[in-house]
């Protein structure tokens, strides 16, 4: 990539947005709006409540619990958990409220921390761990030690996000710019299994940015430009968003970002290689009322990422011990473009019991194009030619390879309330579906046989039952029907069930709300999962075995047309703190406390077969995805929060053990222990706020043989935002303060000879130090 012209570009948009508000501070231009911390918010009144012929109603204050970019006012901050949510009940309700462990993220705490990987806004949500490569802009997430093939359901703006490549790390990704979020909302475990099929683990579902995160109240029009820069290594970003109130009825919007890096150096003062990348996305949301109550919007959002993932050597490779310490991977130049479409209607209206109604057709298509750069050897030339290098896992140098995965779903659901004598009920019926179509190509390496090409259709229903009497007690009861069908090739799969859940609270005295729930999520295998077929490809080294459909190879992959579905069984005891008010006429403490055990039956693992042995010595013959009998993942979680108005200080953390019920060993995916501490003040009238936050990880060292545990570690972040002007925001960052060595996941080793796999180890440090600053400018009109 030209590094060179990439930087420009970035320090350019940047100089243009900075000139730009020199020249508008000048200019004398009529500021109508009301400050940003006054407009901003994740909490938004149905369009539907709104008439038409009247101007749009000034919203609720802002977020800014761990926020480090909280806004000025004369009242009291809310709180994050105070934010509405539909996820966890698909109705509106505060998160703080809701009888299930939710989190929210709001658009003002993502532009305080000026996040560079989407990663960095989830440091402060207990269960929520990340298992990333630094040359792979792609983002995994985990929840309470589940990740991959969909156990954790992940959508954007109603879209699902399946994308799934197996390589040398966390098989399930997607890619989203943390510039393009607007909020995001967080369920953990599968109580959010009305959110469809697959979230055993639990629900992120994250909104892009929309018209009410740019105009003010008042305001008919209206642009934001922001500009970044950090060092670690030339940090770029520049973006713009703007919106106009074509008609009372009609609202567009549009956006644009480009952001940049070069390679990064980890804690230790080491570069990474090839974690420089380059990202350009963009979005545009058109919002039609054709009636009173009736909203329609249609949303296109693109990105197009491009990067080199995979690690060049270290050193001389010469000998068996050189190449375990030195000897990197293959690499690929790599432009993945993700597309997505969205149309969604609502419908509501205060006076309506009957139809309270959601429906999102969608499309999201994951494009990656890879052309291999670089060999770690000198050998391949019987294979590649004279002069070129490569063998028959992953190609030659000059080689093109294909990962596309399009999917195409629908999801609607109506609510329909009503009263019996002093209990108010509120019934959700809802149905969901969606298919997946994965198509790899691979020239001359062993893509097709590690992400085989495949068709998998997943549908389903629900029925919920929400119930509230009085003032002190709630019951939400559902029941959800899951089928899934793949094929590919030979291969084929099917199966169904039903999923029951039961929540019930109880609210003695006001602020305290105890509860417990027991909830089942059910995930359909993935197509690779069970179709995965074939021999692995030598390497150009010698064949160990011979497969079952007359290859020969390392070893052999064997397809599971029985594989089971995984059923996750989670029992759930929390409680609900809610205070205002306590100290002085202005503080409140939020808080959400929970214990939790999740037994996944039917868990599927790759599994490799007894080692026997060969002239090079033992391996195993094959390797197949099976059921094994039970994982067993408990914990405890916790996030609160005190704000006092002109300081706050909030801790939220978990413990989680998570083992393999049968062979009583840990599961490599699991984040044991999370604490982090935020606390911050607003000065000179809440104009300036500070914020420190520290966040403490603890070391997986209970992991399956072969693997190499992860590092525990501490990250110290600070934060700082001043309100200049209503329309100017300086912001200014420091992460990782301590400039720490951290490895936030287990490594695993080859399946031959167990020795680690270097392109992951030496990608996996997170990023060393690094200075930000940024500013934003906002420009409107009446």
């Amino acid at each position: 990539m030209a590094d060179g012209a990439r930087y420009s570009r970035a320090l350019i948009l940047g100089a243009s947005v900075i000139s730009f508000a020199a020249m508008t501070t000048e200019s004398g231009l009529a500021q109508t709006a009301e400050p940003q911390a006054e407009r901003a918010s994740t909490e938004r009144p149905k369009q539907a409540k709104r008439k038409p012929t009247k101007p749009l109603v000034a919203q609720q204050a802002a977020p800014v619990v761990l926020n480090a970019r909280a806004q000025a006012g004369g009242t009291a901050p809310v709180q994050t958990l105070d934010t509405i949510t539909v996820a966890a009940t698909k109705t509106k309700e505060r998160a703080i409220d809701a009888l299930a462990p939710v989190s929210s993220i709001s658009l003002d705490q993502i532009q305080g921390i000026q996040p560079n990987r989407l990663s960095g806004i989830f440091y402060a949500v207990p269960g929520v761990s990340f298992q990333e490569r630094g040359d792979d802009p792609a983002t995994v997430i985990n929840i309470r030690g589940l990740q991959e093939f969909g156990r954790v359901a992940v959508v954007v703006d109603g879209a699902r996000q399946n994308y799934q490549r197996t390589g040398h790390n966390a098989s399930g990704s997607f890619f989203l710019d943390p510039e393009l979020v607007g909020g995001v909302d967080v369920v953990r475990g599968p109580t959010a299994n009305i959110y469809g099929s697959g979230a055993i683990g639990g629900l992120v579902s994250f909104r892009t940015k929309d018209i009410d995160d740019v105009l003010r109240p008042g305001e008919r029009s209206g642009v934001d430009l922001s500009g970044s820069y950090g060092s670690n290594n030339n940090r770029g970003l520049g973006s713009v968003f703007g919106g106009v109130r074509a008609t009372p009825d009609v609202d567009i919007f549009g956006g644009a970002v480009y952001r940049t890096q070069g390679n990064y150096k980890d804690g230790n003062g080491t570069e990474i290689g090839n974690t420089g990348n380059q990202v350009e996305s963009g979005l545009m949301k058109l919002t039609v009322r054709p009636a009173l109550g009736h909203e329609v919007k249609f949303g296109a959002i693109f990105q197009d990422y491009q990067y080199d993932v995979g690690q060049f050597n270290r050193g001389p490779v010469a000998t068996a011990a050189q190449r375990a310490l030195y000897q990197g991977s293959s690499v690929y130049a790599s432009d993945a473009k993700n597309y997505t479409g969205t149309i969604t209607w609502n419908y509501a209206l205060p006076s309506d019991n009957l139809f309270d109604w959601h429906m999102s057709i969608y499309g999201n298509r994951v494009d990656n194009d890879q052309t291999k750069t670089y060999h770690y050897s000198t050998s391949g030339a019987a294979l590649c030619g004279t002069g070129n290098f490569g063998n028959n896992i992953s190609g030659c140098v000059g080689d093109k390879r294909g990962y596309v995965l399009n999917t195409y779903g629908i999801d609607a659901n109506n609510t329909t309330r009503f009263n019996v004598g002093d209990w108010r009920n509120a019934l959700t019926v809802g149905f969901d579906a969606f298919q997946d179509d994965v198509i790899t190509t691979d020239s001359r390496g062993n893509s097709n046989i590690t992400t085989p090409s495949g068709i998998r259709t997943v549908s389903g229903g629900f029925l919920q039952l929400k119930q509230n009497y009085s003032t002190w007690f709630e019951a939400v009861s559902a029941i959800r029907y899951d089928r899934y069908d793949l094929e590919s090739g030979k291969t084929n799969g099917s199966g169904d069930r039903f999923s029951p859940k039961i929540t019930l609270g109880v609210t003695p005295v006001p602020g305290f709300q105890p509860y417990v729930s027991y909830a089942e999520g059910y995930r359909a295998p993935s197509i690779t999962e069970t179709v995965i077929s074939g021999a692995h490809a030598t390497g150009g080294g010698p064949a160990f075995f011979p497969c079952p459909d007359g290859t020969v190879g390392l070893f052999c992959f064997l397809p599971n047309p029985n594989l089971r579905p995984e059923v996750g069984k989670n029992k759930e005891v929390g409680i609900n703190l809610k205070y205002d008010n306590i100290f002085s006429a202005s503080d409140s403490f939020r808080g959400k406390i929970n214990l939790f055990r999740n037994d996944v039956s039917d868990y599927i693992d790759l599994v490799a077969s007894t080692p026997v042995p060969t002239g090079f010595g033992s391996f195993s013959q094959f390797y197949q995805y099976q059921n094994i009998a039970q994982a067993r993942i408990q914990g405890f979680e916790a996030e609160t929060m005190y704000d006092a108005g002109s300081w706050f200080i909030g801790v939220a953390g978990h413990y989680i053990q998570g083992k393999n019920a049968v062979t009583n060993v840990g599961l490599a995916t699991i984040t044991p222990r999370k604490v982090v501490t935020t606390g911050g003040v607003r000065l000179l009238d809440r104009t300036l706020i500070l914020t420190a936050q520290w966040a403490s990880f603890g070391a997986n060292n209970d992991v399956p043989a072969g693997y190499l545990p992860a590092t525990g570690y501490e990250l110290v972040n600070l934060y700082m935002t001043y309100n200049a002007t209503k329309d100017i925001v300086f912001s200014a960052s420091i992460d990782n303060l301590l400039n720490q060595y951290y490895r936030p996941y287990a490594i695993p080793g080859t399946s031959t000879d167990g020795t680690t796999q270097n392109d992951v180890l030496w990608s996996s440090p997170g990023p060393g130090r690094v200075y930000k600053a940024g500013m934003k400018i906002h420009f409107g009109g009446a």
